[in-house]
């Protein structure tokens, strides 16, 4: 049997490993320093595993204490089972995620749950999913080579976990224990052209591109230098050719707010030669399946690479790193800045920290961005 100060004194190693106190009581130390209670217990002649806190919030004590009880209620007629993962990611996407997440970011979620997640821990009862389990399931996505979709799927059972225990379904967290513990992600870095020479050989390919859809998605992404997925969902509905503006409703948005560009005559004129192809559909660009969706997300990239564009040379994302680094370098004659900086993090749709003056800015500093749009439009062609 082990002794209080024994758990305080235990250290970690490079590997978890576990100090017995006897009847299935388990302290299992963790790499990182994080030390929880695992009871062992069998149903059926089937090994099961339930964590029961952490130490040194749970005590040697209340670890025993809590254990009897969970063992002697296994001995009732009826065993009260805690909800499976499935049932309470199920209800944490309908309550959490689907009212006001963007949809591409839902899809993502239900992706990764049902490709990664779910197989492994969707049948279990929350009781039942430690923290070697969820570690377990991480290790299985980093052999495939994918680091980000692994710490991704951790932070996604953290998120449903978190729910739970804010409804009276779990006590515990098996994720906060893994800190440190799976493969370093690297940092998403949108590759970008800054060099004026190197715009000026993408513009040049773009205008040469022969698939005039495709040419017009990469002309409407540099001048409108909106994330890719709001430029594949663009509708005509939500073009506006008298006020030239294209109005973003709030739910396309990442920020979930709805954004306003304004449009320069270089981009109404993509535009009007877009509409003799699908004016009369609902997207600007449509898939070539013909089957009611948008243009595949990997189109641009696919179009960049067919130019000669590397990835570690230039993304569909980087026409957005491209226009901020072009627009926050722009100078007047006395050296002075052209554009305001507001103006451009404005135009680039990105997080207002003051929540309640967020609500009310999405058409803040519209004149000067009009300007400051055709400017760059006008930039853009001068390289051509």
């Amino acid at each position: 049997m082990l002794t209080e100060l024994q758990c305080k004194q235990a250290k970690p190693r490079d590997k978890i490993h576990n100090l017995s106190d006897g009847r299935g009581l388990l302290l299992s130390v963790y790499s990182n320093g994080g030390k929880y209670w695992i009871l062992r217990y069998f149903i059926n002649g089937k090994e099961k595993r339930t964590s029961l806190g952490s130490f040194p919030a749970l005590s040697l004590k209340e670890a025993r204490d809590k254990a009897f009880e969970f063992k002697k209620n296994l001995s009732e007629p009826k065993i009260p089972k805690s909800p499976t993962f499935s049932e309470t990611a199920d209800e944490w996407l309908k309550t959490r995620i689907l009212p006001d997440k963007a949809k591409t970011y839902i899809e993502v979620i239900e992706m990764r749950l049902k490709n990664h997640i779910l197989p492994v821990i969707g049948n279990m009862q929350l009781s039942e999913i430690t923290p070697s389990v969820v570690l377990g399931m991480c290790r299985k996505i980093e052999a495939l080579g994918i680091i980000e979709t692994a710490f991704r799927c951790k932070q996604i059972v953290g998120q449903v976990f978190k729910y739970a225990i804010a409804t009276d379904k779990a006590e515990t967290e098996p994720t906060s224990a893994l800190s440190g513990a799976l493969k370093a992600r690297k940092h998403k870095h949108f590759a970008a052209l800054t060099d004026r020479a190197k715009i000026a050989a993408l513009m040049r390919q773009i205008k040469e591109y022969p698939f005039t859809v495709v040419r017009c998605a990469l002309m409407f992404s540099a001048l409108t230098f909106c994330r890719p997925g709001e430029v594949r969902h663009a509708e005509w509905a939500e073009i506006d050719f008298d006020g030239k503006i294209w109005a973003i409703p709030a739910e396309k948005m990442k920020m979930k707010r709805a954004h306003i560009v304004p449009m320069s005559t270089q981009l109404v004129t993509v535009c009007h030669d877009l509409a003799t192809l699908t004016g009369n559909q609902k997207w600007l660009f449509p898939s070539t399946r013909k089957d009611g969706r948008p243009m595949s997300e990997n189109t641009i990239s696919m179009a960049l690479r067919a130019m000669g564009f590397g990835r570690d040379d230039m993304t569909a994302h980087g026409f957005r790193g491209m226009a901020s680094t072009i627009l926050n370098e722009a100078q007047r004659p006395d050296e002075s800045r052209m554009w305001s900086g507001e103006a451009i993090e404005m135009q680039l749709a990105h997080a207002e920290r003051n929540q309640i003056r967020a609500a009310y800015n999405h058409a803040e500093y519209l004149p000067e961005r009009r300007k400051m749009m055709q400017w760059y439009a006008d930039w853009l062609d001068s390289l051509k």
